[in-house]
């Protein structure tokens, strides 16, 4: 099947799938517009155990970045400490003294959403916009800040290793439709417009397991097929998440094409898009409890501006 897929066939199913002026020609928001106001009250309504789990990696030293494609670690410095204040440096203040510490970091070096305005495809983002909409100032449309009050849903894990029954998927092993509707069956869930659909690979656990990141940024992992396009659209999902660090399976399908499902869902359908989820306590959570649907909420940081956002989902059942 990957054989037979080239830029041809991303260029075909980007055409097929496109939502572009679907919301009319300033839209911003993509597939989040399928994420209503009753949607968020149906979705409030999952909450009966009052449980919260967090999705996100630890943001520290330790992440998965090796310096590939310019992202790096996180680097967290204090800017006043205990230092400061046993040393007298902060005398000058009255009674009260205080530690102050700041963050270096990529914004999409850690667990993230991309931004409409991240991907581009044949030279256009989102809703036939062009590269001149973003400059060294940050993005003037599609922008991070633009989903700020908007990701709040029903979430759904898709436990693909657990339905398979293994551990974890192998680096280049895809993930077809089929596989979905597989471990959705089995999960006892059904998909509804406006869903937000977790999809663990299980390549965290591996992780964990070797002791190691390896090459997991930017290195071969498993993932989405390009035919799972079709799925995304028909299902109408408002938006969908991995924990690895590209969503789709790597080596990618298509020789020609880099992340050709990005170039289809992000570029054409306006589909959120998010990297580096941790899924495994929510993965052990919900085959313990049968439940596999919650309450999601995952704003990004309003950054004027910025093609992505890390973020601490939460998982709230």
């Amino acid at each position: 099947m990957a054989s037979q897929m080239n830029i041809e066939t991303v260029r075909e199913l980007a055409k097929k799938y496109r939502n572009w002026g679907r919301w009319g020609a300033d839209d911003q928001l993509g597939t989040l517009n399928f994420i209503t106001p009753q949607k968020v009250i149906d979705a409030a309504r999952l909450v009966r155990q009052g449980k919260v789990l967090s999705l996100a990696i630890p943001f520290d030293s330790n992440g998965p970045q090796s310096g590939y494609a310019g992202r790096n670690n996180p680097i967290h410095f204090m800017l006043q400490d205990g230092g400061d204040i046993a040393s007298g440096a902060q005398n000058g203040i009255p009674g009260l003294r205080y530690c102050d510490d700041a963050v270096t970091m990529p914004l999409q070096c850690a667990t993230q959403w991309d931004a409409l305005s991240h991907i581009y495809f044949d030279g256009k983002m989102y809703n036939d916009r062009g590269p001149e909409w973003v400059n060294s100032s940050g993005a003037r449309v599609n922008s991070i800040d633009q989903f700020k009050d908007k990701i709040v849903a029903r979430g759904v894990l898709l436990d693909v290793p657990r339905y398979a029954r293994k551990k974890w998927l192998e680096s280049g092993e895809a993930i077809y439709p089929a596989d979905l509707d597989g471990a959705a069956g089995e999960q006892k869930v059904t998909l509804q417009s406006g869903d937000i659909v977790l999809i663990r690979t299980g390549q965290m656990a591996q992780v964990k397991a070797t002791g190691s990141w390896g090459s997991y940024a930017g290195g071969p992992a498993p993932g989405l097929s390009l035919t799972c396009a079709a799925w995304l659209a028909n299902n109408e999902v408002a938006g969908y998440a991995t924990d690895t660090w590209g969503t789709e399976v790597i080596p990618n399908e298509t020789a020609d094409v880099f992340q050709p499902l990005h170039c289809v869902a992000i570029v054409n359908m306006g589909m959120l898009v998010g990297e580096i989820f941790n899924l495994e306590d929510l993965a052990a959570d919900c085959a313990e409890d049968g439940v596999y649907e919650f309450l999601f909420v995952a704003p990004p940081l309003p950054i004027t501006g910025a093609v992505g956002s890390p973020i601490n989902p939460q998982a709230i059942k």
